[in-house]
């Protein structure tokens, strides 16, 4: 990995040593014309973000933001990984799941939430086309026909709202337009890969456009069950997603319908039995990746459908436009999972029914109104006012092969009224004020329980009484940042803001005899000062951000133990800080690489929180304990917070009469990162890294482009997380891939 890593940095030195030579030969300095026709080629382009729900450089905003597009985008996911893909792309950004292809969890800076249950808040909010995807399921919406993905790091309290503590990821996708295009892309590869992606849109009349984008993925299955003797009956998936969109445009008024849908039929993750040795988190001889020794069936099955439906109107008034979102989205499906990981030969027979849950999310419904009303005037101050109204509601129901079935319902209605100036002191400086006031209400009551279960009919459980649950909350959140421009090109800003996230509940333990668990509000303050810049004639965009962050209250999943519970605390506080940086250099017309890194230190603060450690009592505990036995975590590391992240990207091309030939890799290096809320010698991992490889051709007078791609080309088995209850069970990454691709665009 050090060698991959130098000779990659290497390779940015001395190119960047050579475009200086050659800036400074005078005979290119004779050929006037061609060098300011390859300088042109070599700028960067102006990348534009809506960070602050407006249209601006990522140069002007006094937030720390990286985004992926085009070719960078395509690449991660060529060969048709889901949204979780993301994750150590972005310096600062991590994500994981338990829960195959559904229910992603995110993590920037270091914070996030490991909780697993389809009712789990995170403080990392997921934007979709401008509407906020509250439920886990609704955050593993497939991506496709995207434009762009801004990763927007720190609070982001006083436009976002609450729930953003850590940070909002945004997605959107590509807009209909008057002007016609379309695309089609068809994809082929190892494990029985079978994907494609289109898209056509256009004028209808000179005031209505359209556009219409789909996306199928399919995977076979091909991993055994040794158990069974079964061949090729897990890991594979079908995702079926589209996306139909109309955009009316006057002078007056634009409106834009957006109408989405996805079905997914797939594979929860798979838990690997005692893939762990007691003393070392190195993967062990019982890990096969192509095999599991499942005891239960079911198959580890999972399926979900979800649609939904936004109506965005801009109105434009004499200097100010009024905009209204209003959204709904919907869903429901569910999983079955052998959490135990199976029952290999060596460790004995099992009950096929012991260690068994099938979750089912119920009729989730999402409604969601934004109003707000922007200044459009090119003086020295910009404002916006707005208002925002959020209600949900669901059903999860669990079901246990010893305690049979159990249900409970979620409910939760927010609202908030906000403002946001900015004011241009100066040629050079400017800066942002903004406030939130937002109140929030949840509910939770249970339904039928244990029904049909073992457990009840032997007397060893009983039906309890649980009265509903009603939690209330309100906060005022706000941010003060500025932005000096030392330059034309470099600009320093500074950011202090105060975040939000909102009271929670967490049910799913009644399904096994325990009671439901309330965590109360967090708030987070932050602080950060960065450097944006553009040099060496537009060619290097270098920027980063250093910062400082305190959550009181912070919230935290106490998951595992003897009973593998998942119940809701607060810690004291918990503090982060550390550094990130993001570059894209144009080294030569036809050469350019980009990455980044990131540095983050956390910490829990609280001298009495305990958690229950390993349940199986087969992993070696760092953390002193009580007498209770259970692990004092007062200065722990966050949960799934990676320390470092390294991301390298490089691209170089061939020009060729008929276009170009180019070549693509891509390389993530993940450093320490603690799995659960205790340490132990098992449950971490360090230096998990990842590569990617492409090679295309692209015809530029018939437009179309035929590659050849891998994803995690060196075949790396990383432990992504793991379940302690009853043994050293993990799960992994996405194994290696390769596939041909070919798109063919129309004008």
């Amino acid at each position: 990995m050090k060698p991959f890593t130098k000779s990659a940095l290497s390779v940015a030195v001395q190119a960047s040593l050579f475009s200086a030579a050659i800036g400074l030969s005078p005979v290119l300095l004779a050929q006037e014309s061609d060098k300011d026709q390859n300088a042109k080629q070599q700028e960067l382009e102006t990348i534009t973000v809506t960070a602050q729900k407006r249209s601006q450089s990522i140069q002007e905003v006094p937030i720390s933001i990286a985004t992926l597009s085009g070719e960078k985008f395509d690449a991660i996911f060529s060969s048709g990984d889901d949204i979780t893909a993301l994750a150590i792309k972005v310096p600062g950004l991590y994500a994981e799941t338990s829960n195959g292809r559904a229910a992603p969890r995110f993590y920037i800076r270091g914070l996030g939430n490991t909780d697993f249950d389809l009712a789990a808040s995170q403080p990392v909010s997921i934007v979709m086309d401008d509407v906020v995807m509250e439920n886990v399921i609704l955050k593993s919406t497939p991506l496709f026909d995207v434009q762009q993905v801004e990763v927007i790091r720190g609070p982001q309290g006083t436009l976002f709202g609450r729930n953003t503590t850590a940070g909002i990821i945004k997605f959107d996708s590509v807009k209909p337009r008057q002007d016609f295009d379309a695309y089609i892309k068809s994809t082929a590869g190892t494990l029985g890969m079978l994907n494609f992606e289109g898209a056509v849109g256009g004028g209808l009349t000179d005031e209505l456009s359209a556009r219409v984008s789909l996306l199928s993925q399919h995977r076979s299955d091909w991993v055994d069950n040794s158990f069974t003797g079964e061949s090729d009956v897990m890991g594979g998936y079908n995702e079926r997603a589209g996306r139909l969109q109309f955009l009316y445009e006057t002078t007056d008024v634009d409106v834009l319908l957006n109408v989405h849908s996805r079905n997914y039929d797939g594979t929860s993750s798979l838990f690997r039995k005692n893939i762990l040795t007691p003393g070392s988190d190195n993967l062990n001889d019982n890990y096969d990746r192509d095999t599991v020794a499942y005891d239960a069936p079911g198959r580890n099955k999972q399926s979900y459908d979800s649609w939904g439906a936004s109506l965005k109107f801009d109105f434009a008034l004499d200097g100010m436009t009024l905009t209204s979102i209003s959204a709904i989205e919907r869903a429901d499906g569910g999983g079955i999972g052998d959490i135990d990981g199976g029952n290999p030969a060596e460790a004995g027979p099992a009950n096929p029914d012991n260690a068994v849950t099938e979750d089912q999310l119920r009729d989730l419904e999402q409604l969601t109104q934004e109003i707000r009303l922007a200044s459009d005037t090119s003086g020295p101050l910009s404002w916006q006012v707005g208002g925002f109204y959020f209600d949900s509601a669901f059903g999860v129901n669990s079901i246990d092969g010893f305690f049979g079935a159990t249900e409970v319902f979620h409910g939760n209605t927010s609202w908030a009224l906000f403002g946001q100036t900015s004011y241009k002191l100066s040629d050079k400086l400017d800066v942002t004020a903004g406030i939130r006031y937002t109140d929030d209400e949840k509910t939770f009551s249970v339904g039928q329980q244990n029904v049909d279960g073992f457990a009840l009919v032997i007397g060893v459980a009983q039906i309890q009484n649980y009265e509903p649950i009603k939690v209330t909350d309100d906060n005022i959140s706000w941010e003060l940042s500025a932005n000096y421009r030392l330059t034309d090109k470099t600009s320093l800003f500074a950011r202090v803001a105060d975040g939000f996230r909102a009271q929670s509940i967490q049910g799913r333990d009644v399904a096994f005899e325990a009671p439901p668990s309330v965590a109360d509000s967090e708030t987070i303050m932050s602080y950060e000062i960065g450097a944006k810049s553009d040099l060496l004639d537009n060619t290097l965009r270098l920027n980063g951000a250093v910062f400082y962050y305190v959550i009181d209250d912070i919230q935290l999943s106490a998951i595992g133990g003897e009973t593998q519970g998942n119940q809701l605390i607060n810690a004291d506080k918990g503090v982060g800080y550390g550094f990130e940086f993001d570059f894209d250099y144009r080294v030569l017309a036809n050469l350019s690489v980009g990455g980044g890194f990131s540095y983050n230190k956390t910490e829990l603060q609280d001298d009495n929180l305990t958690v229950a450690p390993c349940g199986s009592g087969l992993c070696t505990v760092l953390d002193p304990r009580n007498a209770q036995n259970l692990a004092l975590i007062d200065g722990n590391p966050f949960p799934q917070a990676p320390e470092t992240i390294l991301t390298l990207n490089a691209r170089y091309d061939f020009p060729i009469d008929s276009g170009e030939i180019y070549v693509y890799g891509d390389y993530q290096l993940q450093g320490k990162t603690n799995l659960f809320l205790y340490e132990s010698a098992e449950f971490k991992s360090n230096n998990n890294y990842e590569a990617g490889l492409r090679v295309a051709y692209i015809n530029y007078e018939n437009n179309y482009e035929v590659g050849v791609f891998g994803r995690n080309i060196t075949d790396e088995d990383n432990l992504k997380g793991a379940i302690d209850f009853s043994n050293l069970t993990g799960f992994v990454n996405e194994p290696r891939t390769f596939g041909v691709d070919f798109k063919i665009s129309f004008y």
